[in-house]
């Protein structure tokens, strides 16, 4: 057990360093033009939702909290990124999409920004390391949603039997 702990924490640390170590070279990149990393996540989260996305759906894609998604989508709004349509699945929603003007912005900066992806991951690793990195990556974080989802679940017991 004590192995498994050492090298489990030695695997997340060098994870970690990592990614923290890639996203920073990513944010310093000079192909964003005027938005921010975040922003770019907004706007490429919606390039991939042909209806749209409620605001709580975006801030679980882009990993951001509901009040901080609602400043990010209200600055983008402003400058005629997004809009705000009503939910035609739910009256007291809105469900955020680009404009033509954000569908063109996230497709400058995502073709340079995949550029740059593709760069970083493939100057140590071969085609068969990322996908293990994939496939590994995947499996972490379909662990973990599931133990979010099983957490929630009330749990039955005398005074709650449902």
């Amino acid at each position: 057990m004590a192995g498994n702990v050492r090298l489990a924490n030695e695997a997340w640390e060098a994870f970690f360093r990592a990614q923290a170590t890639i996203a920073r070279e990513f944010a310093e990149a000079d192909h964003w033009g005027d938005l921010l990393p975040r922003e770019y996540g907004v706007l490429y989260a919606l390039s991939t939702a042909g209806r749209g996305l409620r605001i709580t759906e975006l801030g679980s894609d882009v990993l951001i909290s509901q009040p901080g998604m609602s400043r990010l989508v209200a600055r983008l709004e402003a400058r005629g990124l997004v809009e705000r349509e009503d939910d035609p699945d739910d009256a007291r929603a809105c469900r955020i999409r680009l404009t033509p003007a954000g569908v063109e912005v996230q497709r400058r900066a995502g073709t340079a920004h995949a550029r740059h992806v593709a760069r970083a991951m493939t100057r140590a690793l071969d085609p068969g390391q990322l996908e293990m990195i994939r496939d590994l990556s995947l499996r972490l974080l379909e662990a973990a949603e599931h133990e979010a989802a099983t957490a929630a679940t009330p749990k039955r017991t005398k005074r709650n039997p449902e």
